[in-house]
């Protein structure tokens, strides 16, 4: 258990990374799409042995072009198997 909540852990630092890490932001292009910010966190949970599906990630924006603020959360469960019974853990991580 100890893994996932690690996991957990490192899913929500680099959704951190990936939200304020914007190429408009910075003057290197155009903001990302909904897609493209959807398939960068499926990477980055991947890197940790999470398995997400793309409903399983939510994309918020707020404010307009340079300014635009991207909030990214991920919700899901994951099997962990024990010695005698599987648990289903719940787990939520985001950019906040």
């Amino acid at each position: 258990m100890a893994a996932c909540e690690y996991a957990n852990y490192e899913l929500k630092d680099d959704l951190k990374d990936v939200a304020s890490l914007g190429a408009a932001r910075i003057g290197l292009g155009a903001q990302q799409s909904d897609e493209q910010l959807r398939a960068a966190v499926m990477r980055k949970a991947a890197a940790h042995d999470i398995m997400l599906e793309p409903e399983e990630i939510t994309i918020t924006r707020s404010g307009t072009g340079e300014t635009q603020t991207v909030f990214l959360a991920a919700d899901y469960r994951t099997r962990v198997w024990v010695p005698g019974f599987r648990l289903v853990i719940h787990f939520m991580a985001s950019s906040t």
